[in-house]
């Protein structure tokens, strides 16, 4: 498959707010350069459209009783080419095992999947689950690259009580370099604070 080509389009430009034609060159892959095409007024009614895709900034692809693969298939289309995906569902119920499967997968597609290590597997100690993903779990989860970030810490009680177990998997998250992302939802005030 070539990855050095140019395309003729009428590129929209969110963050100047116009749309006007212009040669889209790649190289290796990559948008390379974008020129716009002298003289041109407006768009050109001949030329397809370009434009930036679309972030899913929080999605848990299982919710969608999809793959990755799938869910890709079908997202593409619509403009997303990229999700930040919390598998905490799959962990439930597999554990790290499920999570494995969900990188395995979405491995095999040219989408874009930043899936985090689950950080509440069972989401509350009064959970019946398949699977616990322990501290030693997400650190196993972190030496694959793939695994972006500690996903959606909803235990904030265990956040503002400094849980030891909920404290370890944020530590983790710090030494590694890994953002942590916060689901606090209703906390305000002084413990909005504290947890963030």
């Amino acid at each position: 498959m070539a990855t050095d080509f140019s395309l003729s389009v009428n590129l929209v430009d969110i963050p100047g707010r116009v749309i006007y034609p212009a040669t889209l060159r790649v190289a290796e892959g990559r948008v390379a350069a974008i020129e716009a095409m002298p003289g041109a007024a407006g768009p050109d009614a001949t030329l397809p459209y370009a434009l930036p895709g679309f972030v899913d900034a929080h999605v848990h692809v299982e919710s969608s009783l999809l793959v990755p693969s799938e869910f890709a298939r079908l997202a593409l289309p619509h403009g997303t080419v990229a999700t930040v995906s919390d598998p905490h569902e799959i962990g439930n119920v597999l554990g790290v095992a499920g999570v494995q499967y969900m990188l395995d997968n979405a491995a095999t597609v040219p989408f874009k999947f930043c899936f985090g290590a689950p950080s509440c597997v069972p989401a509350t100690p009064f959970e019946t689950a398949g699977a616990e993903i322990t501290a030693t779990d997400i650190e196993q989860l972190f030496q694959n690259p793939k695994i972006g970030y500690l996903a959606e810490l909803m235990n904030w009680p265990g956040v503002l009580n400094r849980d030891p177990l909920v404290m370890d998997k944020i530590d983790l998250a710090l030494r590694y370099g890994r953002p942590v992302d916060g689901h606090a939802p209703g906390l305000r005030g002084p413990d909005a604070e504290r947890y963030a």
